[in-house]
């Protein structure tokens, strides 16, 4: 069994979506530090004028606090509004708007589970099933440095394989996986595009970008576009 460990991030990128696609079992790392400035309460889309980023306010945001201690606030209009107008004569807006309403407007406000009921949400909108899991909600051991809590993790859960993003290639060895029964894969994305407003094309944007733009049928061919090294 594959699994990933990421913190929650909202309505992220494709990448992010195509390491949940690659697993069995995504673990949301919401037990760690918030990180300010970063992707779990904003992220990027595009209007007419560019690039516009949208952010959803975290009350009391701190590094210094565990993103499962946060929530988000009510107030998402404005978020809504950008999002909307962005989007109203894109081609899918209508079959989309709607997902991303009822996660941004979701009862319970803490980061990972708005997080979590727009990642159901979208692969339930693409006819895919994924199994999701808050790291708050069990027992490991949490005083363990980075790497082992991983690897005791994917223990846990019995999986014999660990995919991590790119970056994590500096963070950690395969051997060191190896030696505790476990295959350490890194997912690299390949080049996705797809028409978008402008003449210009844009990556890396907010997955509401490629939803909002592409078909259901698409938008799985583009998660697919991946390899684990």
């Amino acid at each position: 069994m594959k699994l990933a460990v990421m913190q929650p991030y909202l309505f992220p990128y494709i990448g992010y979506f195509q390491l949940i696609h690659a697993v069995d079992l995504f673990l949301i790392y919401d037990d760690v530090a918030y990180i300010k400035q970063g992707y779990i309460n904003r992220n990027n889309i595009l209007s007419s004028n560019g690039t516009t980023r949208f952010t959803i306010p975290v009350p009391g945001a701190s590094s210094n606090k565990l993103i499962a201690d946060l929530t988000f606030s009510k107030d998402v209009k404005k978020a809504l509004k950008s999002i909307e107008q962005s989007y109203s004569k894109a081609p899918y807006f209508k079959d989309v708007f709607p997902i991303i309403q009822r996660a941004l407007e979701f009862d319970d406000r803490s980061i990972a589970s708005v997080c979590q009921k727009s990642f159901k949400d979208i692969f339930s909108y693409l006819g895919i099933e994924k199994k999701f899991k808050k790291t708050s909600e069990f027992e490991y051991d949490r005083s363990a440095g980075a790497r082992d809590r991983l690897i005791g993790l994917c223990h846990q859960f019995e999986a014999d394989c660990y995919v991590n993003a790119p970056g994590g290639r500096k963070l950690y060895e395969k051997a060191d996986f190896s030696a505790k029964g476990l295959d350490l894969k890194f997912i690299d994305s390949l080049s996705v595009e797809y028409p978008q407003y402008g003449s210009q094309f844009v990556p890396n944007l907010s997955i509401i970008d490629v939803l909002m733009n592409c078909s259901r049928d698409q938008v799985i061919e583009y998660m697919k576009r991946y390899e684990l090294n």
